[in-house]
């Protein structure tokens, strides 16, 4: 075999396509080696790509920083670009969350928020508490342990016998409350799900609730309702369990605050971040906590037990440096509000298309959700790939999308997700919006005949 198709059934994921050549970007711009253009409304692998590509100045600070040093023994030293990323961390970050350790991905964000909560209720005395309860229908990460915390079945299913199980409850999903609900109707019962939950578990076992407050690739994008994190601060608070918060997808000014949960003026207890805050430029997550978690390790005299390779990385941390400090130079929290709504309110036109159920989202994190009835909300049948379908003409048309499935059950069910750079124009989601309608409509104009010839 040849080597080159040997290297691209290791690098690509699905070896059954043939994957264009990206020579570079520029702007929300992906450009591949035909010269074809493509709007990048994902942000790269979804959410990342918060300032678009090609930034002269973020290519400077990482090129300025690996003459100094790239990386350290973090077991004796410490840099001073790595004390003011974690400074500034804190600083941008909700209530008295003060505590920053910097990682590489969003999976070890999640995985190591977990290995905290534990750490934490074992200097507390309470070596009991180990569960962590999740939320069906969501995605934390593709390590064991976020595998089994999230919900997205299609995912789990192959490792499930190598996982704890720990508990899950419905989503909060008003397209399709589990409860029957209308949002005029909400009663919040998915919020009463977690405290009926903790009480099956037994109070005394139960370390943690991990939630994102925008669902991202699991459900594209659906915010949970008014006064649902009031609710679940109230409820760990009531039981002694610690709070949190999956904002790898949805931090840094992604939906018009500095980090989704800030919309429910509540304080988590941890913080699992990644993503945007490095822009794409480096791979980088963090765990943020509030002063208490860490206080509580410090009087005992431990240190958090946990430990990568590249750890609070001087590169890391000078990407991330600059990321933050052109989000709030070039005031991007605000501009993603501003254009979120834009964005939102011109993508609520698709609901004209037969196949559109719902158009949901935050600020610039938004989803599109496909179905076959619109009142029954009817989901496509799963081998028909709708969502994959609409990614692949728009992808066609100059659109690179997020596409999803698993929204209703964990399995069935289609969407997509727009996720650009905080740094796009109004022509440029103007673009992105008559390019989604085209393809839809040319995939909801082909789905009756295709879903007839599989039925005969």
């Amino acid at each position: 075999m040849p080597a080159h198709l040997i290297s691209s059934s290791i690098v690509c994921p699905d070896p059954r396509k043939v994957y264009p050549r990206i020579s570079h970007g520029q702007g929300v711009y992906l450009y591949d080696e035909s010269g074809k253009r493509y709007i990048d409304a994902s942000g790269a692998a979804s959410a990342v790509t918060i300032l678009g590509h090609g930034d002269p100045g973020i290519v400077e600070a990482l090129r300025r920083q690996a003459e100094q040093v790239a990386l350290v023994p973090t077991h004796y030293f410490s840099t001073k670009i790595l004390e003011d990323y974690v400074a500034a961390l804190a600083d941008f970050a909700p209530g008295d969350v003060t505590y920053a350790w910097t990682v590489s991905s969003g999976s070890e964000a999640v995985e190591n928020s977990i290995k905290l909560a534990r750490q934490y209720f074992l200097v507390s005395g309470q070596p009991q508490r180990y569960k962590v309860i999740g939320r069906w229908q969501s995605y934390h990460g593709a390590t064991m342990q976020a595998l089994d915390v999230g919900g997205l079945t299609a995912r789990r299913t192959i490792y499930s016998p190598l996982m704890r199980q720990h508990p899950h409850i419905p989503p909060a999903y008003c397209y399709r409350c589990p409860f029957g609900r209308s949002p005029d109707s909400c009663a919040l019962d998915c919020v009463d799900a977690l405290e009926a939950a903790i009480h099956q578990e037994g109070p005394d076992t139960v370390a943690a609730f991990i939630a994102e407050p925008i669902v991202g690739a699991a459900l594209g994008a659906v915010p949970a309702p008014r006064g649902y994190f009031q609710r679940v601060r109230e409820i760990c608070d009531r039981y002694g369990v610690l709070l949190i918060v999956d904002e790898v997808m949805s931090g840094f000014g992604r939906t018009g605050r500095n980090f989704a949960i800030e919309h429910w003026e509540i304080t988590p207890d941890i913080m699992a971040v990644a993503k945007g805050m490095s822009g794409g430029y480096f791979p980088l997550g963090a765990i943020l906590a509030r002063e208490r978690i860490v206080r509580a390790l410090e009087s005992d005299g431990q240190s958090f037990a946990s430990g990568h390779t590249f750890a609070c990385n001087p590169l890391g941390a000078a990407v991330g440096l600059y990321v933050l400090n052109y989000i709030k130079r070039h005031g991007l929290v605000e501009r993603a509000r501003i254009l979120g709504d834009y964005l939102i309110k011109r993508l609520s036109g698709l609901l004209d298309l037969e196949i559109v159920g719902d158009v949901r989202g935050m600020g610039l994190l938004v989803g599109v959700e496909f179905v076959r009835d619109k009142v029954s909300k009817e989901a496509w049948p799963r081998e028909l790939e709708v969502g994959r379908r609409v990614g692949q003409v728009a992808l066609d048309l100059g659109l690179i999308t997020y596409p999803g499935r698993g929204s209703v059950d964990g399995v069935l069910g289609d969407h997509i997700k727009i996720a650009p750079p905080l740094t796009i124009e109004k022509h440029e989601l103007d673009e992105i919006v008559a390019i989604l309608t085209t393809a839809i409509a040319m995939v909801g104009q082909e789905l009756p005949r295709i879903d007839s010839d599989r039925v005969g």
